[in-house]
């Protein structure tokens, strides 16, 4: 990547922190659609390029973070002089492997969000960002010795907390943003519950409520976690419990038909899920309303 950019090499062969600045995308059309074998961090304001993460475009007009992991797919096109600056970091699995981060690390759920749920940052919080890449720069080039692999992973962790810290803040700032995108979810299902989806294509996962909405999964669950207290998941199921309540009540189905309504392949299944949300069977709920 250093030769692609026209950069010197790396300080460290696992690690590298690039200031955009120094980065153009005139040097390889390898740009035009590339997917990285490392983890990207990225502090960035402007943009010197037409970008595109997967099928999603975007800019960077404002001072934001995105976090990508390897094996996604860019493309940089119509390349322009435009000023940039702020921080590229990047970094092997190998670097975390052999630390508890190295486990942990699917855990930081951003790095699974799409490119428009990027980390938008105040003027304090990009002070910290920005700080901590320098402290990670300088280093990077201080000679390798038995501390060094320590100290950077250290500092990565500690940037991935702050993060962290964020993204829920920024759940929050955003909730009219957040509330809307709960009230269409919530449409979604009752369109969905309400029709012959389940019978058709089953019940309704994550990754399709995701799509529909334009969002990527993770981030539709850590907002949903951040907003209402549960994932996408549990919410997916207390609509599906609130619908069977329903037809169980109002309706002359048998339970194996609501089921099958409701997208299950098996009736066990759905009375399995049913007593673990109310504690009683199906048959038990409709027989304490008759």
């Amino acid at each position: 990547m250093h030769q692609l950019f026209a950069l010197p090499k790396p300080d460290h062969p696992l690690m590298s922190v690039i200031d955009f600045e120094l980065l153009s995308y005139a040097h390889s059309d390898v740009w035009n659609s590339f997917s990285n074998n490392f983890y990207c961090i990225t502090l960035k304001k402007g943009s010197n390029g037409f970008f595109k993460y997967g099928q999603r475009d975007y800019d960077f007009k404002e001072g934001m973070m995105s976090f990508t992991k390897p094996g996604q797919v860019f493309s940089v096109t119509t390349v322009n002089d435009n000023p940039v600056n702020g921080y590229m970091l990047v970094f092997k699995s190998e670097l975390i492997r052999p630390y508890p981060l190295g486990m942990n690390i699917s855990g930081y759920g951003f790095f699974d969000y799409q490119i428009a749920e990027a980390l938008h940052l105040s003027f304090r919080e990009e002070k910290t960002i920005s700080s901590l890449l320098k402290q990670m720069q300088e280093e990077l080039k201080n000679n390798i010795d038995l501390y060094s692999q320590d100290v950077l992973v250290s500092h990565l962790e500690l940037l991935l907390n702050y993060s962290n810290r964020f993204y829920n803040r920024q759940f929050l700032t955003r909730k009219a943003t957040n509330i809307d995108l709960v009230s269409r979810m919530e449409r979604l299902l009752n369109i969905y519950f309400s029709s012959d989806s389940g019978l058709i294509s089953g019940l309704p996962t994550v990754h399709y409520v995701a799509s529909q909405l334009n969002v990527s999964p993770n981030y539709l669950s850590d907002l949903l976690r951040s907003s209402i207290g549960i994932n996408a998941q549990q919410y997916i199921h207390q609509h599906l419990i609130e619908k069977a309540k329903e037809l169980l009540t109002t309706s002359g189905m048998t339970v194996s038909e609501i089921a099958s309504h409701l997208g299950f392949e098996y009736s066990q299944s759905f009375s399995k899920l049913f007593k673990k949300a109310t504690q009683q069977t199906p048959g038990a709920f409709r027989q304490s309303f008759n």
